[in-house]
């Protein structure tokens, strides 16, 4: 439970961090996922853990990856267009997208309750923007927050039956690795003396949110179903709304905390619900 909280809390540093690194978006990733790529080698090599990929995962391994990476783009553009509040309440839409998904993908059975949650999270969506137009910055924010969330909801689908099979601290190093190459390009169109300035809030977001946070909330799957880890995971964007309140002085208006404490309600529903179904 307290390695679970504190890969929260870890992870929630992504909001105010994002925020405060000024590099353009796909720069900020392809170094984000360098470092903590080099960051989860160096741990992987000393834990000496196995780096080997089976030939049939191969495939999954590197389409997780490369969903991971843009989930970490479309995500840090969200924070770009609005404040850390509004992205991360878009991205924890996550969870009942994955209700969705998952019986397309794994072929199992539709839940009419779903769309009862699919209903309070629109209603979430709307207080979070009232006035829904591409003009508005918090729009394009929310596309993008909600884009992230598909991403990351179609990488932990895939993710899901090799967390058992692979460590934690590998895959992530592993994603980490396929994403940040793939985002080499972007380093071309930079200035060095630019990125030397960000040294500093780079390496905590290596650090602190991917490395740690990350690997942490993967590894705790050992010890929880993946339910109850999202359950708990909803204290996410509470620790992060918290941090930006204080590092960056945004304070959440009423409508925001109030669609925020809507998609909340139908991630921990379904996630209760789940959890209740699997106990049976």
């Amino acid at each position: 439970m307290l390695e679970l909280n504190v890969a929260m809390l870890f992870g929630s540093t992504s909001g105010v961090l994002g925020r405060y690194i000024e590099l353009p978006v796909v720069v900020t990733i392809c170094l984000r996922t360098l470092l903590a790529f080099s960051i989860l080698y160096v741990y992987c090599k000393w834990r000496k853990f196995s780096l080997k990929i089976y030939k049939e995962d191969r495939l999954h391994l590197f389409v997780g990856a490369v969903l991971m990476g843009a989930h970490f783009v479309a995500y840090f553009y969200a924070l770009q267009y609005s404040n850390v509040a509004i992205a991360m309440l878009s991205l924890f839409t996550y969870p009942v997208i994955t209700s969705f998904l998952e019986p397309i993908l794994l072929n199992t059975k539709f839940q009419k309750i779903h769309l009862i949650l699919a209903a309070l999270l629109l209603c979430g969506i709307y207080f979070l923007v009232p006035n829904f137009n591409l003009d508005n910055s918090y729009s394009i924010a929310v596309i993008f927050g909600i884009v992230a969330a598909v991403c990351y909801a179609l990488r932990n689908i895939l993710m899901k039956s090799k967390v058992q099979k692979y460590n934690g601290s590998f895959l992530m190093c592993y994603q980490m690795g396929v994403s940040g190459v793939l985002l080499i390009p972007a380093l071309f169109f930079i200035d060095f003396e630019t990125v030397a300035t960000q040294w500093k809030g780079l390496l905590a977001l290596a650090l602190l949110t991917t490395a740690i946070g990350h690997t942490m909330f993967l590894n705790s799957f050992k010890h929880f179903s993946i339910t109850t880890a999202s359950i708990l995971s909803s204290i996410q964007p509470v620790y992060g709304i918290i941090l930006g309140a204080l590092f960056l002085s945004e304070i959440p208006t009423i409508t925001t905390v109030f669609g925020g404490a809507l998609i909340l309600a139908s991630v921990i529903i379904e996630s209760l619900r789940s959890r209740k179904k699997a106990l049976i």
